[in-house]
């Protein structure tokens, strides 16, 4: 394909070609083992069109309007659980980042605020995501291998042919109707690889905000994708 790059994943557990179009626009294509080339090349072509959508959906890769690299300083904002929330620089008793009516981000964490914020944004995620996680496999009744909070920036989640579940630390900024969305998408694919009628009947029927989720994340997903 000389007009289009992308990259091949195989995996020997893997037993259907997916393709997918990453938020920054790179196009992966996920394959069994065994897939040659010349397979992968007549699926890309036959999907040229689906993935030239894709490619310019207007909403999910608009120019972002907050360019990377917002600095952690007073009088700036970080959002949490869909709220905005201002950020302070002082010193907290823990030491640490906290959280109450602002962001109090520590004086001592100069050097290393991003850093710091991204840790605390991190540490609620684990806490906050992943017993949904288990409460949501229950009501699916499903068992994943693993479920761990990733940093990975252009994709909210992700179901592994192996059976384990991963969620972006950057979930935690959402709100939690959101969240539980997202949980539900990926552990749906536990009952369904693709996304088939029955994957998404199933998801419907288990997020009943599904409409409301997939708006928001259109709407602000590259608010979700900065550090801060």
């Amino acid at each position: 394909m000389k007009d289009m790059n992308y990259k091949i994943v195989r995996s020997p557990k893997r037993k259907t070609l997916t393709i997918t179009v990453e938020r920054d626009r790179a196009i992966v294509v996920h394959a069994p083992q065994s897939t040659s080339e010349e397979t992968v090349h007549r699926l890309v072509d036959t999907k040229r069109q689906w993935i030239f959508e894709k490619l310019h959906h207007t909403q999910k890769y608009q120019d972002r309007i907050h360019p990377p690299g917002k600095e952690v300083v007073n009088g700036e904002s970080a959002p949490y659980l869909g709220r905005d929330y201002r950020i302070e620089i002082a010193e907290t008793k823990s030491g640490e980042v906290e959280l109450s009516r602002v962001f109090m981000v520590p004086v001592s964490h100069q050097s290393k605020r991003r850093n710091a914020l991204k840790a605390w944004y991190t540490a609620r995620a684990k806490e906050t995501i992943l017993p949904r996680v288990e409460q949501a496999a229950r009501e699916l009744g499903v068992t994943f291998k693993a479920a761990k909070i990733v940093d990975n920036q252009y994709r909210w989640g992700s179901c592994t042919v192996n059976s384990s579940v991963n969620f972006n630390w950057r979930l935690i900024k959402a709100p939690m109707f959101v969240i539980d969305y997202v949980v539900v998408h990926e552990l749906a694919h536990l009952l369904e690889n693709n996304h088939t009628p029955r994957f998404w009947n199933i998801v419907r029927a288990n997020s009943p905000t599904m409409a409301k989720a997939k708006t928001w994340l259109k709407e602000h997903g590259q608010i979700l994708e900065e550090e801060v």
